[in-house]
């Protein structure tokens, strides 16, 4: 399975593709979206959008995860972050990608064990299970490379339960 784990930003929009099969994940591409600060916000969206349907149409995966807005202070940053969230799943939608979303404790329950691991814990369990010789950077590629572990785990994780009532059942 190919999974694409997005962290987007309106400034920065993190992504990574991972596959895993039978065996350790492997990372197959990683990056930045960017976009410029001085353009209006709509052509910072737009420009998301374009990227990410184009990430998806280039690499074909077979799901995509998105982490879930989550704020504690800052309302401005949830809704620029609310934005880039809505035109990443827009562009998912329209390459036909099915999406999951996972909150950020989620995601570092599933990487590290621990739903409050900090940052630098996250990036070097990302390192870790993706035999990585260093931390992926900028910090929104491996937030992105962890959210589409914790799919993949899930996925597994959903597949081992279906598995099971099958054999319940016979």
């Amino acid at each position: 399975m190919l999974a694409l784990g997005i962290d987007p930003g309106t400034a920065t929009t993190g992504f990574a593709l991972v596959r895993q099969d039978d065996s350790e994940p492997e990372l197959i591409a990683s990056g930045v979206i960017r976009t410029d600060p001085d353009e209006p916000l709509a052509a910072r969206l737009q420009s998301i959008y374009r990227e990410v349907l184009a990430l998806a149409r280039q690499y074909q995966p077979d799901t995509a995860a998105v982490e879930e807005v989550f704020f504690r202070r800052n309302v401005r940053t949830a809704l620029a972050v609310g934005h880039a969230r809505g035109v990443v799943l827009l562009g998912l939608a329209d390459a036909g990608v099915r999406v999951y979303e996972y909150t950020p404790s989620t995601v570092k329950q599933a990487v590290t064990g621990y739903g409050n691991a900090d940052k630098h814990q996250m990036q070097e369990m990302v390192r870790l299970l993706l035999h990585l010789p260093d931390i992926l950077r900028p910090d929104d590629v491996a937030d992105a490379a962890a959210i589409a572990l914790c799919h993949l785990q899930n996925m597994r994780f959903d597949g081992a339960l279906h598995q099971a009532g099958s054999l319940r059942e016979t």
